[in-house]
């Protein structure tokens, strides 16, 4: 099956493959997105910036085999980027596949990306520049555990689930209080992130893991033989300075230290692989949350094209039973993490 009939297309299929850095994701995808003559919709925080190739392990136009892939190279290092950005940009492109009767096929390892496509946007305030400047103005000069500290007495349930060196989100979510005068976790419960405008189908990939971190090793090592150290001198040269968002991004900001003689070499490698491990077991956490998730697991040593052929089996079979109306998608079930 590759184009979708009108009847499918009215019942709004959408198909995410999700899982951990370096779990082999890219590779599998093209496979599947040939299978099915569609193009990929990547849902990666990182890869939507310019520039930033090598670093964010972004698929060469020889490993892309002639398959499209969109939502990359969309901001400059230096602009502004969020999920509801993302999530605009993306409808956009579903509802154009939908016209051409293409399977809307979504890759991406960044749950946050994920999850508000599917399941919407939270409806939060819009962030305001001025406001931001000044939170960061005010941890940077007394520290971030005084910004963790008022952020604890207005939204001490949002101020329970983040670390108080998460900078990011701790402005973000005082950001909200500010402006809305309402928590940011009541938002979100409130939301409920049950927006049910498409027929989804998750799909995980899994490996064991000493597999999946010798992999992540194995990546940063040739990403450092091939480029990455020059590409992250580039774009400091360029003025994108370490201060930016998508500079404090895995291996960047570690080279970036490097690069400035904060540490030595080997420091800077360990650090980097410690911390991609560390993120790589975030990202199992935030996706065993995710309700449906058909976990596919890939055995060592297992060929892609058994894994793709496993994938290519569920996707049929979810959209035979689209088809026929014969089951609803969460009848599907999902299998363990």
């Amino acid at each position: 099956m590759s184009r979708l009939s009108e009847k499918l297309c009215q019942r709004r299929p959408l198909v995410v493959l999700l899982g951990q850095t370096a779990v082999g994701k890219s590779r599998i995808a093209v496979q599947v997105a040939k299978r099915f003559e569609t193009e990929i919709l990547t849902a990666d925080s990182r890869q939507v910036y310019r520039g930033m190739d090598i670093g964010t392990d972004k698929p060469t136009a020889d490993e892309r085999q002639g398959v499209a892939h969109r939502l990359i190279d969309m901001a400059d290092p230096d602009e502004a980027f969020n999920a509801g950005w993302y999530r605009r940009a993306a409808l956009a492109e579903i509802d154009r596949l939908y016209e051409a009767r293409q399977l809307p096929f979504v890759v991406g390892g960044t749950g946050l990306y994920i999850r508000t496509l599917v399941r919407g946007l939270c409806p939060a305030p819009e962030a305001d520049p001025r406001l931001r400047a000044e939170l960061l103005h005010m941890s940077k000069e007394r520290g971030r555990d005084r910004l963790y500290a008022e952020l604890a007495a207005v939204d001490p349930a949002a101020a329970a689930r983040l670390h108080p060196n998460d900078e990011a989100k701790v402005v973000r979510a005082l950001e909200v209080h500010r402006l809305s005068g309402q928590p940011m976790s009541a938002l979100h419960h409130r939301h409920g992130f049950q927006e049910d405008q498409f027929s989804v189908l998750l799909i995980g990939l899994q490996r064991p893991k000493e597999e999946l971190y010798s992999r992540i090793e194995e990546r940063i090592d040739w990403q450092l033989a091939h480029g990455m150290v020059q590409e992250t001198r580039s774009l400091l040269d360029q003025g994108y300075g370490r201060e930016l968002g998508a500079m404090k991004g895995l291996g960047y900001r570690h080279l970036a230290a490097f690069l400035s003689g904060e540490c030595d070499e080997p420091e800077m490698i360990r650090l980097f692989k410690r911390d991609t491990r560390r993120f790589a077991k975030r990202q199992m956490t935030w996706f065993r949350k995710e309700p449906d998730v058909r976990w596919v697991a890939i055995e060592k040593g297992e060929p892609c094209e058994h894994t793709v052929r496993k994938i290519v089996s569920l996707i049929e079979q979810f959209l035979r039973s689209l088809e026929s109306g014969a089951m609803q998608p969460a009848a599907l079930g999902a299998g363990p993490a």
